[in-house]
């Protein structure tokens, strides 16, 4: 019994070490950017985060975006549903980080049309993200019912999730203002973007045992 046992405690662990690892990347990617362009660019906040793929930090986004997608890509749930959602955050954030947002000045129609496959890709990884934290994470084993841990955990998934919602919401309100209105020179978007940023990381540590670790 002990010697069938053995091998599923590096699984377990791998398979948390994933999931941290995923977390990381999202709570550190908003604070890494703005940070590095200070130290390569200069100081400022871009309007975006997407918007650090035309400065000095670009290898820096797209790298960070293409890992979380290799890590989504491994990740496998309880579940069919699990392995098919993780299947679809990889090939979004990957086309997140491989068709670039539209340049601000002067684009063109085949740059548009890039930007707009941008925006698709990650407004459906965010959506994908949100269902993670509102459904998937969340589920319990019926059987045993959930520990008082979990019933933690599944607070933190739903404030996560509700987060990341809202803050797409905003941000489709937001983009509808005039670009020089005052609202729109404190990068509001940006903000909104690192809000839902830091709470897929926040939702992704916790699901990695990283936080409110199960006490036994």
């Amino acid at each position: 019994m002990q010697q069938n046992s053995l091998p599923e405690k590096p699984l377990v662990l791998s398979y948390l070490g994933l999931r941290k690892a995923v977390g990381i990347i999202g709570l550190a990617l908003p604070f890494v950017l703005a940070i590095g362009k200070l130290l390569t660019d200069g100081p400022g906040i871009l309007n975006s985060i997407s918007s650090y793929y035309y400065s000095g930090m670009r290898n820096v986004f797209v790298g960070s975006l293409c890992a979380i997608g290799m890590f989504l890509m491994s990740y496998k749930g309880y579940e069919r549903k699990d392995d098919i959602a993780g299947d679809l955050a990889c090939m979004f954030v990957i086309g997140t980080a491989l068709f670039p947002p539209a340049p601000g000045l002067n684009p063109t129609s085949q740059e548009r049309f890039i930007g707009a496959l941008h925006l698709v890709f990650a407004a459906s990884f965010f959506i994908t993200l949100t269902y993670f934290s509102l459904f998937l994470f969340r589920k319990t084993d019926l059987q045993k019912g959930p520990t008082r841990r979990k019933l933690q955990r599944n607070s933190v998934y739903a404030v996560c999730g509700y987060t990341m919602l809202c803050a797409l919401v905003l941000i489709v309100l937001v983009k509808q203002l005039p670009g020089d209105s005052a609202l729109m020179k404190l990068d509001p978007v940006f903000w909104l973007e690192s809000l839902a940023v830091v709470a897929f990381g926040m939702s992704w540590l916790t699901r990695g045992e990283a936080l409110i670790k199960d006490e036994t």
